[in-house]
């Protein structure tokens, strides 16, 4: 897959980057990798960039290297273990989670909200299916553009049923099915893993994903917990850099609460190219230019050709971090 690289104008920074041809082919992965490093070395200098990035090329890591601080007071650098909240990025593991438990027949595609959550509002909830929330067709507006929800989330502590029951349970948008709007629709999809478990989101992800790929430096992130080598996240503006605000990371379960790095994404990545989390039928579902659970596609055209590559990418950012996978 290639693309130019094009970095967010962020303070910390995952990138993770996959068959990323960024000089002409027939190039040394060496020779790659210095052209890699040149590029990402003067956007650093241009304070553009300030993380960590991993680029494979068949299955195979010709580059790897982190820049800037992970935590400005101390001085402490980055590093190819630092932890990074990688916001949006988590929605490619709920879904994978979900389709787990399409493939056990505890959920179906097509089953209504109300089928896995009984007290969601039923006008809603009989509407609404798990491919709605998958794809981002529910009708169902995101939660973060409520009135006093931004004001409200860097203070409060919301419960998972006031969330589910509040937050994600507004009138609709518009009728499900109908058209695409971004929404939050995968917090439901978290606490629908959760009812149908018995176990809570974080123990999913555990068990089905981080324990069987051996991702030790992954996981949902909470506030409250000591999370050894996790990155802080700052904003810039015209007079410097500063802390962002505080936000309840649990507000985000299923949508945006993972942290995660370089290398713990690595494996994720090839372990999608196998059957280990899932099989080749479900895979194809899930990936369907129709569906795209979790994920985003794109044709990218490679440097001094005329061809172009299908690529699948997906980006998050969340108060001081962005994240980008492709």
């Amino acid at each position: 897959m290639s693309k130019s690289l094009k970095l967010f104008p962020s303070i910390s920074l995952l990138v993770i980057l996959f068959v990323f041809f960024v000089c002409p082919v027939g190039l040394f992965p060496q020779d790659k990798a210095s052209d890699i490093d040149k590029l990402v070395t003067k956007t650093y200098e241009n304070r553009e960039f300030n993380g960590s990035i991993l680029v494979a090329e068949k299955g195979e890591i010709i580059y790897k290297k982190s820049f800037g601080y992970a935590n400005r007071e101390w001085k402490i650098p980055n590093t190819p273990d630092t932890k990074f909240r990688i916001a949006s990025v988590t929605k490619q593991f709920t879904s994978m989670l979900i389709m787990q438990l399409v493939e056990e027949g505890k959920i179906e595609l097509q089953g209504k909200i109300s089928q896995y959550l009984p007290k969601y509002r039923k006008d809603n909830g009989n509407k609404v299916t798990i491919q709605h929330l998958l794809t981002h067709t529910s009708g169902i507006p995101a939660f973060t553009s409520l009135p006093g929800f931004k004001s409200d989330s860097i203070r409060l502590s919301y419960s998972k049923e006031y969330m589910v029951y509040h937050f994600l349970s507004p009138d609709l948008e518009f009728e499900p099915g109908s058209r695409r709007s971004y929404s939050n629709g995968y917090s439901l999809l978290a606490a629908i893993i959760e009812q149908v478990t018995g176990k809570s989101y974080r123990e999913n992800l555990q068990e089905r994903i981080f324990t069987p790929l051996k991702m030790w430096s992954s996981g949902a992130d909470r506030n409250e917990e000591i999370i050894e080598n996790r990155a802080t996240g700052y904003i810039k503006d015209s007079t410097g850099y500063k802390n962002t605000p505080y936000i309840y990371m649990r507000i985000a379960c299923g949508d945006g609460d993972m942290y995660s790095t370089v290398e713990d994404l690595y494996l994720w990545d090839q372990a999608l190219y196998t059957e280990k989390l899932l099989s080749e039928e479900s895979k194809e579902i899930m990936f369907a230019p129709d569906n795209m659970y979790g994920w985003n596609a794109l044709k990218v055209g490679l440097r001094e050709s005329s061809d172009s590559v299908f690529a699948y990418w997906k980006s998050g950012s969340l108060f001081g971090f962005n994240s980008i996978i492709i």
